[in-house]
């Protein structure tokens, strides 16, 4: 695998939804700390343990798990500036996933 060429930086994510988050990636690409800067859950923030994977060069794979139980998985496209996003999360009637795409700008 090459480097984890977006260790160490900080990215604005938009999501399709309207929620943005601030992302900065630990110096050595295995910890996250995000930053919810716009949307229904501004304000929260967490550091996360991530789990990735480069799967084409400048793609990432990333996932991981939050405090919430909520699971997060970014294909991280670094040469175009996007995501596709997946996350799952408990509701009263059950875990739901939604599908989301995003663009990242480097901060």
């Amino acid at each position: 695998m090459s480097a984890l060429t977006y260790a160490g930086r900080t990215f604005r994510f938009s999501v399709d939804n309207g929620v943005v988050f601030h992302n900065t990636y630990s110096a050595d690409g295995t910890a996250l700390h995000y930053e919810t800067v716009a949307g229904p859950a501004e304000g929260t923030a967490e550091d996360v343990r991530l789990h990735a994977a480069e799967v084409a060069p400048g793609v990432f794979l990333v996932g991981w798990t939050e405090a919430s139980g909520m699971t997060v998985t970014h294909a991280m496209n670094l040469n175009a500036g996007t995501v596709h996003a997946f996350w799952t999360y408990e509701t009263p009637d059950g875990r739901v996933g939604e599908l989301h795409t995003g663009t990242l700008e480097e901060i």
